[in-house]
């Protein structure tokens, strides 16, 4: 660094005056772009911090354990940084959106509370240039959901191209690993004596009102929300989504080849989305492991089947490009870097 400014600002909680040091540094090139991490602590925020934490372009904000949830702390950090990452539940995210006023701080939230909102931009640059620019130019973005993620990456492209009608009647089955279900089911899972149940994939979401539920519906424009059947799994990470499609419901001859061909023409030019051909797929040999992807940001996309019957396939990391993997990638495109910054692909 070539030159370094230090802002305290008081804090005091009980009868102990705390001092926050704001930490503003100059860097070749440029200014190191501060960045505060509301909900550290948490699974999506933790790793996050771990992945952004050796990173010279920047400098992340963090209170004491003191005052990790106090709310004028949180104020202070919020609107001492360029940008702040909610990492929050849905309620406390809001919260700290009404802590914002500082016109220069720019959201990110990886909560489920702002996906569908007037005013959001949706965290997936590829599905479309608009969507691309409403992250790089937005004030507030709002990461996807991890098993929306993936339905959203296939059906898309395909109602976009006119290929599926928005009012086709979809389903959807997506697996996870335990890690999606964040610390408390992390640690049922790996507790010394686990309980019985877990050892076996559980069907969740029974009465169809899952939160991931809104954005899959209303970010590929459907009259109707799919019919969505999530499934966690005892192992730690990685997903599979699948969503059937009758050839009967696309308007198409040879639905297959068609459906294979947009998916690979729309995602041709990203370095994050990937569509494998049946060479690709057939080297599994009849078999689709959901953890394959477990440690990478990147997804992979398959059409299986034949003309008559097909399964739409999502392949990625509910950790990864499902949770903080896409945090990273729209930060980058937020801060005008590359957006593979970071990134394992």
């Amino acid at each position: 660094a070539i030159g370094l400014d230090v802002v305290h600002r008081k804090c005091i909680i009980g009868n102990e005056l705390l001092f926050i040091l704001s930490h503003k540094y100059i860097v070749k090139g440029g200014k190191a772009m501060k960045l505060f991490i509301d909900g550290k602590e948490g699974t999506t925020g933790l790793r996050i911090f771990q992945r952004l934490q050796g990173r010279d372009d920047l400098e992340i904000l963090q209170l004491p354990d003191a005052l990790r949830k106090d709310l004028h702390a949180r104020e202070d950090a919020i609107n001492a940084s360029d940008v702040t990452l909610l990492c929050l539940p849905d309620d406390a995210a809001r919260e700290s959106v009404s802590l914002l006023h500082n016109a220069h701080t720019r959201l990110l939230d990886t909560s489920t509370a702002h996906r569908t909102h007037a005013g959001w931009a949706y965290g997936f640059p590829e599905l479309s240039a608009q969507h691309r620019e409403a992250i790089i130019g937005g004030r507030f973005v709002a990461v996807p959901g991890c098993h929306a993620s993936g339905f959203i990456a296939l059906i898309t492209p395909l109602v976009s191209a006119g290929l599926l009608s928005p009012d086709t009647p979809l389903s959807c089955h997506s697996i996870t690993g335990y890690s999606g279900g964040g610390k408390r089911m992390i640690a049922q899972y790996e507790a010394e004596q686990p309980d019985s149940s877990l050892i076996s994939p559980r069907v969740y979401g029974l009465n169809q009102r899952h939160k991931h539920l809104p954005e899959m519906q209303a970010i590929p424009g459907l009259t109707l929300p799919p019919v969505f059947s999530p499934i966690v799994a005892p192992y730690y990470s990685g997903m599979l989504v699948l969503v059937p499609i009758h050839g009967a419901m696309v308007h198409a001859a040879h639905p297959k080849q068609v459906l294979q061909e947009c998916l690979a023409t729309h995602y041709a030019a990203s370095p994050v989305m990937r569509v494998l051909d049946e060479e690709k797929v057939a080297a599994w040999q009849g078999f689709l492991p959901a953890h394959a992807m477990t440690g990478r940001d990147s997804m992979e996309l398959m059409v299986l089947g034949n003309d008559d019957r097909m399964q739409l396939a999502a392949w990625f990391d509910n950790l990864g490009k499902g949770a903080s993997g896409a945090a990273v990638q729209c930060l980058n495109l937020m801060l005008g870097l590359p957006e593979t910054t970071g990134l394992v692909l």
